[in-house]
């Protein structure tokens, strides 16, 4: 399967090139710092990105401090006047309200992954 994030340790990590340097790079998505590596080939990234985990986790253990950056449970999402028309008049016609509709569609989408 391809990815472009790798896991470990409960945290993800982002798969980027630059084709110009010849390298791969990445940072720890979703947490409240910056936390980066860098590797010449994908075995080699993937090395960096779990030295750079098992790194920032003793440091937040250490610092006393959650490791993650809390979500809200809401967003602002961009769909055009169409496709929100469209989703307003499904979501009436099944007696749903749209962030009711629109919960039902990502929960969808993240169990069909």
């Amino acid at each position: 399967m391809n990815s472009n994030v790798m896991k470990y340790k409960g945290q993800i990590g982002s798969i980027e090139h630059d084709l110009e340097q010849g390298v791969l790079y990445g940072k720890l998505l979703f947490i409240n710092d910056l936390v980066t590596y860098e590797a010449e080939s994908l075995r080699g990234l993937e090395a960096e990105f779990r030295v750079s985990v098992d790194e920032y986790l003793a440091d937040c253990e250490r610092m006393g401090v959650s490791p993650n950056k809390p979500f809200k449970g809401s967003f602002n999402i961009r769909i055009g006047r169409e496709l929100h028309q469209q989703l307003a008049v499904k979501a009436a016609d099944e007696g749903l309200g749209l962030n009711e509709a629109v919960q039902r569609a990502v929960e969808e989408f993240v169990v069909a992954r």
